[in-house]
């Protein structure tokens, strides 16, 4: 008999049972065509009862491999404590669950050697597709060869690369979009707080931004368009710097609200009130964002529905079916943080 204090396997119980592994494994794996082939009515009882005794549960992880496929889905995010990012994967979950798939989140630090580490373990499992949220542009890319080359699924969310299928947002339009509103404003002296320049979020929204203003004939200053991590602490220190500069920016766009929040913070340190002395655009729109005392302006991103689409799009592709890149539309949520008409300095 196995011993019972380890786990049965189908190995296990054949040898206790006299019986080929592939016999046991047939019964208790639900192949009744290969059950009726292999062994009698009475061999069949015996394994099912001594699977019963032992309460015997099937090794999930090693059918994956033997069948090279399997009801998970991997997805690779640059932080999960990002909050835009965990909408994004709550929603993602809940999709795949509806669809009978289970999700695990693989944490990268929006580092490409992390990105391949995380991805090759997740290969290892045999999951049935990925779902990227910390793609580079400007970068080769490692990751979306191996799994082109091994036939694994995959779209991106939320950021995009030319060529790769992805949910994402039209962040350039959201960017066009704020600029439009500072401009109608009488917003001349802006500043951009631009993100991660690998990010193609933050790179779209900043080109869309600029690219509004060029279009009506002004350049913004260069050196007022910083780059960074999409964290408040990086809103904060890059906003202590440019409200330290003489002349220094009146209006402020923030390729997300965290970076907005904490130019925000820095402003009140400085004794300025955004609203009042200066005007501050966020992106996203997160929750937080109309609770703050003085409510942020920022741009709408349907972070939810990114989340569904993506899983969608990999369904699709797990099937072998053609798909093509969603592309959501922003919209601008104004609110009291910009709404301040410009002052002679």
């Amino acid at each position: 008999m196995p011993n019972p204090a380890r786990p049965a396997t189908l190995k296990s119980m054949a040898t206790a049972l006299g019986v080929h592994v592939s016999t046991v494994s047939r019964v208790l794996n639900g192949d009744p065509a290969g059950v009726e082939r292999a062994a009698s009515a009475e061999v069949i009882e015996r394994i099912r009862a001594l699977a019963k005794e032992l309460d015997y549960r099937p090794n999930t992880q090693a059918s994956n491999l033997k069948l090279r496929k399997s009801e998970e889905i991997c997805v690779l995010m640059p932080r999960i404590t990002d909050l835009v990012m965990a909408t994004i994967y709550d929603s993602i979950d809940s999709s795949a669950e509806q669809a009978g798939y289970l999700t695990f989140v693989s944490n990268t630090d929006d580092q490409p050697v992390r990105q391949m580490q995380r991805a090759e373990h997740a290969l290892r499992r045999s999951v049935a597709g990925l779902i990227v949220a910390d793609s580079h542009v400007g970068e080769t890319q490692p990751l979306f060869e191996l799994l082109t080359r091994k036939h694994i699924p995959y779209v991106l969310v939320s950021r995009q690369i030319a060529g790769q299928v992805a949910s994402c947002s039209n962040d350039e339009l959201g960017g066009w979009l704020a600029a439009e509103h500072l401009y109608n404003l009488g917003w001349r002296d802006v500043a951009i707080l631009a993100g991660e320049r690998h990010a193609s979020t933050g790179a779209d929204r900043t080109r869309g931004f600029t690219r509004y203003f060029r279009e009506q004939g002004i350049t913004l200053r260069p050196e007022w368009t910083l780059n960074g991590p999409f964290d408040s602490l990086t809103g904060h220190q890059q906003g202590e710097h440019l409200l330290g500069l003489n002349p220094r920016p009146q209006a402020f766009f923030a390729v997300n609200d965290f970076l907005a929040i904490g130019l925000m913070g820095a402003a009140r340190d400085k004794g300025l009130l955004p609203g009042k002395d200066i005007a501050v655009v966020g992106f996203n729109d997160i929750a937080l964002a109309h609770e703050l005392t003085v409510p942020l302006t920022s741009v709408r991103l349907p972070l939810a529905e990114m989340g569904q689409q993506a899983v969608e799009l990999l369904l699709k592709r797990i099937k072998g079916e053609a798909v093509e890149s969603i592309v959501l539309t922003p919209q601008l949520q104004v609110r009291a943080s910009s709404t301040v008409l410009p002052k002679p300095l």
